[in-house]
Parts: C-alpha cells; structure tokens; sequence
C-alpha cells in the first residue's frame, strides 16, 4: 500500500488529527534518559563507555542481585554484606533500615535529601572534586552528616526516575525499572541513590510495591526536600467533598 495514500479512508479532519507512534527503540544513552530501560540493562552497561559516562547520574549505584527459589515454599534473597560488594567499595552501611508498601497505581513524589558541604569550600567546587576529580576517594563522602539510600525492592515492579540537581554538576536523567524478589530475574537489583539527586518512585503493573532501604543517617524530617510531589496529597475528586458536605 502506497503509504502516502495509507490514510485516505478517513475523513479531513480525522487525517489532520491523526498521530503515529514511534515504535523506534533508540539508543541506551536515550532510552535511560527518556523513556527508561530494564535494570538488567544498567548492570550489564560498561560505564567507561564515553556515550554512558556522559548521561550516568555521579554516585549512583545499581547493582545486581540474585533470588533463589526454595522449592514449595517461595524464595531467598541476600540484600548485602558488610564486608563485600558495593557497599565495601564506596564505604556506605546504613544506620538506619526501614519498610514501605506502596499500593498498585501510586507513586512518591520527587524528593531529594541536601548534601553536606564542607564549610571551607562551595558547593560546586566540593561536588566537582567529589565526583569528577576525584570520584572514587570514597573516605570523602560525608555519610554521617547526609542522607544516602539504599534500596531494595521484595515485591513488584518499580519504576524509578532520578534527576540531578547538584549544585556544580550537569542536570542529568536516569529511568529504569526494578522488579520485586517475587519477580526472579536479571531485573532483581540494589539502588544507591546520593543527596542532592531527586528521586521518584511509581508502582508498575497490577500488585503493590513493597521495598525494604537503609539510609546512612538515621530518619531527619528536615533532610527531606519536596518537588513536584503533589501526586502523594492528591484531593479527592471534586464531586465527593460536595456530597460530604449536603
């Protein structure tokens, strides 16, 4: 079929509506900062890679795990240990674990906790050493004075959005999606996420999200930073208050 004329059995004012889906995958550079890759895609990437480099978000972590099933009776999965993997690389244990549950059509906001900035230098300059010059003198890091996560996801599928906003750094983007311990596959991962990069977490497919995330101060209500979370507080639907009130 002459794909000039494709259309012509519709109406004028049905053509001129009409849009096409562009099914192109594009590359991984593109796909992690728009419409988001698989975790296993992100593990298995070479971040030396020049084109990565330049998207991947500095101090971010993503990390593969391993779920084994326990014939009749479900699974078994490590999150981490002390002494081994990326937590000894970069030298962050968590003092404080905690659970949340996220029911099947919601989201958390974007949130981001402040950095600790050194108070004989600025910020730019401080996160341009930390994470360009000298990326990986992991003893910089301030751990006890900010608010690093680290997170693990037991069931579902999660989608989750980071952006950079770091005083000094370029503003980047990663999308990616995580599946649950009930979900076994190369999609199973640990996340570390630093302060300073906004992060948004939405419940993927049909079941609740359950995670479990050490963070390495213990819980500070003011290290939490709102942005664009107005989908955690949304109202009622306009009708239902006007009901309540006859």
């Amino acid at each position: 079929m002459n794909r000039k004329n494709l259309w012509i059995g519709l109406n004028e004012p049905a053509r001129n509506a009409l849009a096409v889906r562009d099914y192109k995958t594009g590359s991984f550079a593109q796909r992690l900062r728009g419409s988001g890759v698989e975790a296993s895609e992100v593990t298995r990437v070479n971040r030396g890679q020049s084109d990565v480099k330049r998207i991947w978000i500095p101090g971010v972590e993503i990390f593969a795990r391993k779920i084994f099933a326990q014939l009749h009776r479900g699974s078994f999965g490590e999150f981490v240990r002390e002494n081994d993997g990326v937590p000894a690389k970069i030298g962050f244990w968590p003092k404080q674990w905690s659970g949340a549950r996220m029911f099947v059509g919601t989201a958390k906001g974007f949130h981001v906790h402040p950095p600790s900035i050194p108070a004989d230098t600025t910020p730019e300059k401080w996160h341009r050493r930390l994470f360009v010059r000298q990326p990986e003198k992991y003893s910089l890091r301030r751990y006890d004075n900010e608010q690093w996560d680290m997170m693990f996801f037991l069931q579902g599928r999660a989608e989750i959005i980071l952006c950079d906003i770091r005083a000094g750094l370029p503003r980047r983007i990663m999308r990616f999606f995580v599946d649950g311990d009930n979900h076994r596959g190369s999609n199973n991962v640990g996340v570390v996420i630093p302060p300073g990069v906004a992060h948004a977490i939405r419940a993927e497919g049909a079941e609740d999200v359950i995670m479990v995330y050490g963070t390495s101060t213990v819980f500070h209500p003011e290290f939490e930073g709102r942005i664009a979370s107005e989908v955690e507080s949304a109202e009622l639907p306009e009708s239902w208050p006007r009901f309540l009130e006859l």
